[in-house]
């Protein structure tokens, strides 16, 4: 394991397993879905949780329960699917997952309390953890070798649409039929993605083996996980670590990580094989998932922000700017994933988060009097760029792995990429609310003759507050509007600086494939 597996490890298509003609159209879109589903529920609650907490009669801060444990509970589950599917089989792992999505999705609905809500959550999110790897494992293991990066292209689509499409989705539902039918809409979507896994893939089951349970290492995972979730989602409301009850979470994540590392490295049966960073292809693609990922998430939570709270939109409008982010992924992803046995994947992604880190930086110049269809244009070309290093960059890092590791690295990226996006929408969100804060008090102290400001303002000695009210608010309008700027500038750097580093990957030695087979 030590060794670098080429970068076109195969094995030849077995008639028995792969899938052919309609059908395979049918099992990617099913997997596709079911991916689709399972990260949507990560940011579809989002805009929900004020009329959950007024429904449920709790606090807003306590509402964001109904984030945080869904968070917790997939964040464990996901990097737990290599030994899930070794242990049961990927398809069983699939189906039993997606009924149990439904059922507690369906749970989820009909809670009349919060302890209900938040019990139904932890439930959801353990049996959504195992929903991407697996779909992403069983899409490379029955589509034939010519079509596996066009198929990983299509489903890598889902997993960068669906962030995007669930502010949306969420808003328009609790805005009309009410917050549970955010989660009854799942139910007949995990029922369909059950039946037609189980009919297509059944009889494609993966090799199972009886391997130890690895109780320390998955109670060590449970806890630094969890303590560092909890600690992201609960930092600014808590001051950070001005709280004793933050500082006590980070302390509890930093022990409990260094411990698993410990133990998952020296056991002789590990729960989550961590040895698989040994491989060098695969250990660089995933820093860079993490950092592009990150910066992704955390632009697709800053704009709504900045929108809603700065320039007087709509959660549904705000959410409507970031959805042209996927008008053109969806047409340029088939064409990328042609392309990777073509040209050197490297090319392709640094190209791609060019793009990306072009248009990010183009959004430092953003103003107060921008309309919204000023702000298209670099939303659509942030769409061109992101199929372009995200298709590669998948084929690169599962291609470079063997067939037997395929179900642990899908479900290592993934816990990556969903980590990823709770640290950066932690950061940038708390470093956005600094930066205001700052430049407030920055442009207080620079405005030029404030007496006749104010007597601009209608400042008469009767009206006097309501003229420093108008002018604390145009101040802080600005301020708010330079802290995103900013917050735009450093998420063009590191995505700069991640597209040069991209070319610290080997070259691959033949055209890039995945590896089918699984285990």
């Amino acid at each position: 394991m030590a060794n670098e597996a080429p970068s076109n490890a195969q094995t030849a298509d077995d008639p028995a397993v792969v899938i052919n003609g309609p059908m395979l159209a049918v099992t990617i879109g099913v997997l596709a879905l079911a991916n689709f589903m399972a990260v949507l529920d990560m940011t579809i609650v989002n805009v929900a949780v004020p009329h959950i907490a007024g429904s449920l009669a709790v606090a807003p801060n306590e509402g964001t329960w109904a984030i945080t444990s869904y968070s917790v509970a997939e964040a464990i589950m996901v990097p737990l699917t290599g030994w899930l599917a070794q242990r049961f089989g990927a398809v069983r792992v699939l189906v039993f997952a997606a009924l149990g999505f439904g059922l507690f999705s369906a749970l989820c609905g009909l809670s009349q309390n919060l302890g209900m809500l938040v019990v139904a959550r932890v439930l959801q999110g353990f049996c959504g953890g195992p929903l991407m790897p697996m779909s992403q494992t069983l899409l490379m293991r029955v589509a034939p070798k010519r079509h596996v990066n066009m198929a990983l292209g299509l489903w890598t689509m889902t997993t960068i649409m669906a962030p995007i499409a669930g502010p949306i989705l969420g808003g328009t539902i609790t805005d009309g039929p009410g917050w549970p039918w955010a989660f009854y809409i799942n139910v007949p979507i995990a029922i369909v993605c059950a039946f037609f896994a189980w009919r297509l893939l059944g009889s494609r089951e993966t090799k199972t083996a009886k391997a130890p349970v690895d109780y320390i290492g998955f109670a060590l995972l449970a806890l630094f996980v969890g303590a560092l979730q909890i600690m992201l989602d609960n930092g600014q409301d808590k001051d950070w670590f001005s709280s004793p009850f933050i500082v006590g979470l980070a302390i509890v994540a930093a022990i409990g990580f260094v411990a698993f590392l410990i133990w998952e490295l020296t056991d002789e049966h590990p729960i989550v094989d961590l040895r698989i960073y040994r491989n060098r292809s695969f250990a660089i693609a995933s820093v860079a998932m993490t950092f592009v990922f990150g910066s992704f998430f955390a632009t697709i939570v800053l704009i709504p922000l900045w929108l809603q709270q700065n320039m007087g939109y709509t959660a549904t409008w705000a959410g409507y700017v970031v959805a042209f982010n996927g008008v053109l992924g969806v047409f340029v992803a088939p064409t990328v994933a042609m392309l990777i046995s073509r040209v050197d994947p490297r090319a392709l992604m640094s190209l791609g988060l060019s793009v990306i880190a072009a248009t990010t930086l183009y959004r430092v110049g953003f103003a107060q009097n921008i309309t919204f269809a000023q702000m298209i244009p670099p939303q659509i070309a942030y769409g061109l760029g992101m199929p372009m290093f995200f298709v590669p960059l998948m084929s690169v890092s599962m291609s470079s792995v063997s067939p037997s590791q395929t179900a642990t690295a899908a479900g290592l990226v993934n816990f990556l990429r969903s980590m990823s996006g709770a640290f950066a929408t932690a950061i940038v969100t708390s470093s956005w609310s600094d930066a205001a804060t700052r430049n407030h008090s920055l442009l207080s102290g620079r405005i030029n003759q404030p007496g006749q400001v104010l007597a601009k303002l209608g400042g008469s000695p009767q009206h006097m507050g309501t003229a420093l009210q108008r002018l604390d608010d145009m101040v802080q309008s600005q301020s708010v509007m330079l802290a995103t700027n900013q917050m735009f500038l450093i998420l063009a750097v590191v995505l700069g600086c991640v597209a040069a580093g991209v070319w610290l990957l080997p070259k691959p030695k033949g055209p890039v494939r995945m590896p089918v087979g699984g285990h």
